[in-house]
């Protein structure tokens, strides 16, 4: 603030008065600011405009033919094609000869960073014809390589950084799972399902500014916030990794979680996706998307080698490490519409809409080789939906078709809707396909986990039926029980396989525990409003919830045996969601699994010798407990 003269002062009869303004002043003049810009005002400068010199955007492409001026216009045709699908182009420049001849390289600059880094990316190495093969590089590189050092001075040896033991949760002695729960205000817990009361292991406010999630093996617990993605692990749920994408609201992790895929949205309405490497924390390849913000935009093979994504009339299928194109370029694929990764092998199950008089397809799609092992026509077909046997032995297609269809204005209307399920059996000689037709509306569907068995919601919704089907090799589905006029909407294998949840959600919450192996009910029950339904990964346990993301009053959640026995009940005003932690794939053989479950009944009573431990443990503390509380009383 300036100060006024004397005279000034005077004028505005201020003289001798004291002045709190001056006097602050006065104490700034000697006041040292100790914190940083960084500290103060970190997610203002990050928006801060950076210092550019404009080639940020610009590629050098080497390996051009070198072409005469009647042929000149051919080949931009020809390279603007193949590069302009990366991004809008700008400019480009073809440097010439005196004669007029080009020399065999050119300069593209795009209108986004992002779309120069993607044709350095996809198009390096592209094999325009057998003499011609590009070279490419950002134009802001050159500088860079310009300016090596001759003198190599070799990089300072970092420490290790020590990591807490990952896999710790692996080897609790009795086998409990943990489970975390949010609670609103980002509130998180994360308890032990130990016996015959859970234990909580660890309790954070804020630990999250959005979502929260396992990773697929349960190794991670991830966290999102404004600045990007933290991943936590070991006994104490420590820091292991930060990874930044600003104002990410959605993360994916690889199935061997070797890397994690995060989403952000962008000022114009795409995203982007930025796909990380967790055991270094290095950024591998970033997309810019135009799909709605729903994550699952890229999909992952199961061994982590391969993963790809759907473009306009293309699917794009993308190896590791290189992060590059399969074969340098995609797949065209008119009308596709939907894909899915086969859970076990490296195929992919995809379907094209019917245009026309040419009928729908589904395609399976052998990688790398890209060999279609399978294809099967369908007709008056209005949308399909992929749903893959967890071990990949079975593939369903459930197929909405139509008797007639009505176009007016743009939009298509169907009737006479009849529903097709497409069993594709992947194990045997050229992929045979069976089919189970149903007239009624479908509400769910699901495959049993471990086994052959799926079931069918099916039916009005005020009289709902529930069939199950049995898929053997070299045969047709058979249908093994049909369960009449049940009023529910979802269906829950137990990952285990045998047992099923047979579930109304949001409504009245009635449960049905029933057992496969002979279809009798276990137990018919409910958890009213119940908003979400898990199994633990064992297929021991089942937890119910009720949310206070999606309605008022009695939210909490309950946790029940395998065969609908009530054990816990957690209710508390504050409960949003919980999620079991997952445990990687067993390392025992099928016969090794066969033969420890004939094995069980040596351990039966070791197993009820300390479960009775525990009960009279725990009656002894609720004693205690209450005679305390009594002579407190008194």
């Amino acid at each position: 603030m300036a100060k006024k003269k004397d005279s000034e002062k005077h004028e505005d009869g201020q003289r001798g008065k004291y002045n709190k303004d001056d006097a602050d002043a006065n104490e700034l003049e000697n006041f040292v600011d100790d914190i940083t810009d960084e500290e103060l005002l970190g997610d203002v400068l990050q928006k801060r405009p950076k210092v550019s010199d404009g080639v940020d955007t610009v590629i050098i492409v080497d390996g051009v033919p070198q072409v005469n001026p009647e042929r000149f216009e051919k080949l931009k045709v020809v390279i603007t094609k193949i590069f302009a699908q990366f991004g809008k182009i700008l400019n480009d420049y073809y440097p010439k000869s005196e004669n007029g001849h080009t020399k065999g390289y050119i300069f593209i600059e795009y209108e986004k960073h992002e779309s120069a880094l993607e044709a350095v990316t996809q198009a390096n190495n592209y094999k325009l014809d057998k003499q011609h093969t590009f070279l490419i590089n950002l134009f802001s590189d050159y500088k860079k390589y310009n300016e090596i050092p001759e003198k190599w001075e070799p990089p300072t040896i970092q420490p290790f950084p020590e990591r807490p033991n990952l896999q710790y949760f692996l080897s609790e002695p009795d086998a409990f799972d943990q489970y975390y729960v949010y609670n609103i205000n980002n509130h998180i817990e994360v308890w032990l399902n130990s016996n015959p009361q859970p234990i909580k292991l660890v309790e954070r406010e804020k630990w999250t500014e959005s979502l929260i999630m396992w990773s697929p093996l349960g190794t991670y617990l991830a966290t999102l916030h404004k600045q990007g993605v933290v991943l936590w692990g070991g006994p104490n749920f420590t820091n292991v990794l930060k990874l930044s994408h600003r104002n990410v609201q959605f993360v994916d992790f690889s199935p061997c979680e070797q890397y994690l895929v995060a989403y952000a949205p962008l000022d114009n309405g795409e995203q982007k996706l930025t796909i990380f490497d967790i055991r270094t924390g290095a950024e591998k390849r970033s997309f810019i998307s135009d799909a709605p913000m729903a994550g699952n935009v890229l999909r992952w093979s199961k061994d982590d080698k391969y993963f790809a994504r759907i473009g306009h009339n293309t699917l794009s299928v993308y190896e590791t490490p290189s992060f590059g194109l399969l074969d340098k370029k995609s797949i065209t694929v008119n009308g596709i519409r939907d894909f899915s990764w086969s859970p076990r092998d490296n195929v992919l199950a995809y379907w094209v809409a019917e245009d026309k008089d040419v009928p729908a397809r589904v395609v399976l799609l052998e990688i790398p080789s890209r060999k279609e092992i399978r294809a099967n026509n369908l007709f008056n077909v209005a949308d399909c939906k992929i749903h893959w046997q967890k071990a990949g032995d079975y593939l369903c297609v459930k197929v909405d078709r139509y008797a007639k269809i009505k176009r007016e204005k743009g939009d298509v209307k169907y009737s006479g809707m009849y529903f097709n399920f497409e069993i594709f059996h992947m194990r045997e000689k050229n992929i045979p396909v069976d089919s189970v037709e149903i007239k009624e509306p479908i509400h769910a569907f699901a495959w049993e986990p471990i086994g052959s068995k799926f079931a069918i919601i099916h039916g009005e919704p005020s009289n709902n039926s529930v069939s199950f089907y049995n898929v053997k090799s070299g045969q047709a589905p058979v249908l093994l029980k049909k369960l009449d006029k049940h009023f529910c909407s979802h269906l829950f294998w137990s990952p285990a396989g045998q047992y099923i949840v047979i579930a109304e959600i949001r409504d009245s919450g009635a449960l049905e525990f029933v057992d496969t192996a002979d279809f009798t009910t276990m137990c018919s029950t409910e958890h009213y409003k119940a908003t979400d339904i898990e199994w633990d990964p064992t297929g021991r346990y089942v937890a119910t919830g009720v949310s206070a993301w999606k309605t008022k009053g009695d939210t909490g959640y309950w946790i029940w045996s395998f065969q609908g026995r009530i054990l816990n009940r957690f209710n508390t005003n504050t409960y949003c969601h919980m999620q079991w932690r997952p445990r990687p794939p067993t390392l025992l053989s099928a016969k090794q699994q066969r033969d420890t479950k004939k094995s069980l009944k040596k351990y039966t009573s070791q197993f009820e010798t300390k479960d009775k431990m525990r009960m009279t443990k725990a009656s002894k503390v609720r004693f205690t407990f209450g005679f305390m509380k009594q002579i407190y009383l008194i």
